[in-house]
This record gives C-alpha cells, sequence and structure tokens, in this order.
C-alpha cells in the first residue's frame, strides 16, 4: 500500500479530531440533562444541592454554546470530503487513468497532479487553517505513490484490485454489520429505558405513599437514547453501505476482463465515481440536517 500524501494525512486528521469533537458535544449535553432530570427529582432541601442544579444547568448552556460556536460537525464533513477526493485523485495517478493518464514525460503527469492538489487546496482554504500542521512537511507525491505508477499493467491491476476494491468492498460490509449491530444494541436500550418507566408508573399508582420515582430520569435518557440514534443514522448507514459493498463486489468481478491501458483507465474511473458517490451522498445528507 502507498503513503498517501501530507494534504491527505491533515485532512484526515482534521475529520476524525472533528467528528470526536463533536460526538463529545453531543454526548455531554445528554448527561448533563440527565444529570439535571435526577436532580429535579427534588433527593434535598440543602442550598448546595440547589447550586449544584444550577450549575448543571449552566453547564448545558455553556457546552450548547461552544458546539454552535465552534461547529466541529461542519470541519468533520468537509474535511472527510477533502479526504476522500484526494483519496480518489491520488488513485487515478498511481494507476495512470485520466487526467493522469500515460506520457512520455511522467514529470508532465506529475505536475499536474500537484496543480490538482494545489487547486483541492484553493477550493478548501475556508477550513485550512484548522488542518492539523504535523504532516505538513511531508511529501505530497510519495515514493511509494511513484513505484506503483510504474508498475506493469498486470500488477496495476493486481494492486488496484487487492489494495482499493478489495479493501473498500471490506470496509462498507464491516461498517454495515457494524450499524447494523448498534442499530439493535441502541433500539433494545431505549425499549429497556421506556419499559422501566412504565413500570415506575404503574408501581406509583399502587404505591402512593413513596414520594421519589425517577421516572423523568427515565424518559430523558429514552429521549437521548433516540437523539443518539437519529444522529448516528444506524439503520440508514447499515442498508447504504450494504449496497455500496454489492456494487463494489460487481465492479471487482470485472477488472479481470480489462484489457489496454485506455480500457484500464476507464475501469479505474467508473470504480472511482462509485467509490466516491457514498461520502459524496453521506456529505450532502449531513450538510442538509
Amino acid at each position: 500500500m502507498f503513503i498517501f500524501p501530507a494534504l491527505y494525512t491533515g485532512a484526515s486528521q482534521l475529520s476524525a479530531g472533528s467528528r470526536t469533537s463533536y460526538l463529545r458535544f453531543i454526548g455531554c449535553e445528554y448527561a448533563l440533562l440527565i444529570a439535571a432530570a435526577v436532580l429535579s427529582l427534588d433527593l434535598s432541601n440543602a442550598p448546595t444541592y440547589f447550586v449544584a442544579y444550577a450549575f448543571v444547568f449552566l453547564g448545558s448552556l455553556a457546552v450548547l454554546i461552544t458546539r454552535s460556536w465552534k461547529q466541529p460537525e461542519q470541519d468533520w464533513y468537509k474535511g472527510r470530503a477533502l479526504t476522500e477526493s484526494i483519496k480518489t485523485s491520488c488513485w487515478r495517478y498511481c494507476m495512470r487513468a485520466e487526467p493522469f493518464g500515460d506520457a512520455d514525460d511522467v514529470a508532465k503527469r506529475r505536475a499536474e497532479f500537484r496543480n490538482h492538489l494545489r487547486a483541492i487546496l484553493e477550493a478548501n482554504r475556508h477550513i485550512g487553517g484548522r488542518i492539523p500542521p504535523d504532516a505538513a512537511a511531508n511529501d505530497q507525491i510519495t515514493a511509494s505513490m511513484e513505484t506503483t505508477r510504474a508498475l506493469p499493467l498486470d500488477d496495476r491491476k493486481a494492486f488496484y484490485e487487492e489494495h482499493r476494491i478489495r479493501e473498500q468492498r471490506t470496509w462498507y460490509a464491516r461498517k454495515a454489520g457494524m450499524n447494523k449491530r448498534a442499530s439493535n444494541w441502541w433500539m433494545i436500550a431505549g425499549i429497556a429505558a421506556y419499559a422501566v418507566a412504565i413500570l415506575l408508573v404503574l408501581l406509583r399508582i399502587a404505591f402512593p405513599e413513596h414520594k421519589i420515582w425517577p421516572i423523568e430520569p427515565l424518559i430523558v435518557i429514552a429521549s437521548s437514547i433516540v437523539g443518539w440514534t437519529q444522529i448516528k443514522k444506524f439503520n440508514e448507514l447499515a442498508s447504504s453501505y450494504t449496497l455500496t459493498a454489492y456494487e463494489i463486489g460487481i465492479i471487482q468481478s470485472r477488472i479481470q476482463e480489462v484489457k489496454g491501458e485506455a480500457e484500464f483507465s476507464d475501469f479505474i474511473n467508473e470504480a472511482e465515481q462509485a467509490f466516491s458517490r457514498e461520502h459524496t451522498q453521506w456529505v450532502a445528507r449531513q450538510q442538509t440536517q
């Protein structure tokens, strides 16, 4: 497997870090809401109790304002889109696919690829200041990319099938299974929270002398579970990833039929369009929320 350009590494780090920050903000908001629901049970009359209650709401407000100000989800989506754009361009370059096809002068194609990266960077300059600088000093066209590009046609076909098509197919199939299992587990957790809340409501009728019933916290927990599953989109992703894995399987079955550089270039571009389609649609879905 070749090493991707430094810009890819930086964009990937931005996307991963922003995703982690966004989900932590959401998790913190839910945790504080649950804490507020627990404190609403009036477990004490001490002044410090109500001070703590107020601080929970203050903390919730602070987290909400910080998340709205920083908008880490935007850097997550844009960073991922940038990452995928660079990745698909690298594969086209390394496989000699258009617009970086065969040429007598390799330096010409190398210059075209550098200009392509420069254009991508210019188009994403609005997030350039937030890309981590750790990999900025690394190569933009790595030695492993040049080595892969120099391979004969049959070796490039085998390399692409093993390290691009098969890896993508395995990734989508694995992610589809993970999201399906996560959807089932979170659904069970939500049902359990609602079932316990219903049980407590009925017990409250039978035992009216008891004053403290944690029904409100359970309702908030159940609502948080519903909100979390909507944010993570487990079912939607499981379905989408499954279909993409099958589509990649169809693409994979065609690679051995490819003959000649021109036909291989067409195949690469068709395959890369299929790979990038899911990411493009994912980013579009997130940005229209």
